[in-house]
C-alpha cells in the first residue's frame, strides 16, 4: 500500500481509504490474491505425480507428532480447504488446467 500510495501522491497524513487507492490504481485486494497464489500451487501439486517428492512431502503430513498447549496452528492444507469451500470450486477440476486457472483468477478491477 505504500508503494500505492506513493504512487498517487498521497501520504498516510492525507487519511485517504486504501480501498479508494486500490480503485484508483486499478488492483485487487491482497487477500485474494494471496488466495490465487495458494490455489494455484495447490493445482501445480495435485497435478504432479504421486511419487514426486513434492506431491509425498505437502500433502501426506505425519500426523503422530506431539502436539502442544492451546489451538492447533492453522495448517496449509486446513487453508486450502476453506479457500475451496469459500471460492465454491471443487477438487475436481485441477487437472484441467485451463478450466482450474479460470476458476482461480482474480480479475483486476
Amino acid at each position: 500500500m505504500r508503494m500505492l500510495w506513493w504512487f498517487c501522491g498521497h501520504t498516510r497524513r492525507d487519511r485517504v481509504r486504501n480501498e479508494v487507492i486500490r480503485d484508483r490504481v486499478g488492483v485487487a485486494p491482497i487477500e485474494e490474491k494471496l488466495t490465487q497464489h495458494r490455489l494455484r500451487w495447490f493445482g501445480h501439486v495435485q497435478r504432479r505425480p504421486p511419487e514426486t517428492p513434492v506431491r509425498n512431502e505437502v500433502l501426506e503430513r505425519v500426523d503422530n507428532v506431539n502436539k502442544g498447549r492451546g489451538r492447533s496452528k492453522l495448517t496449509w492444507d486446513e487453508s486450502v480447504k476453506k479457500d475451496l469451500k469459500n471460492w465454491n470450486i471443487s477438487k475436481e477440476i485441477v487437472l484441467d488446467s485451463s478450466a482450474w486457472r479460470l476458476a482461480i483468477n482474480v480479475p483486476e478491477p
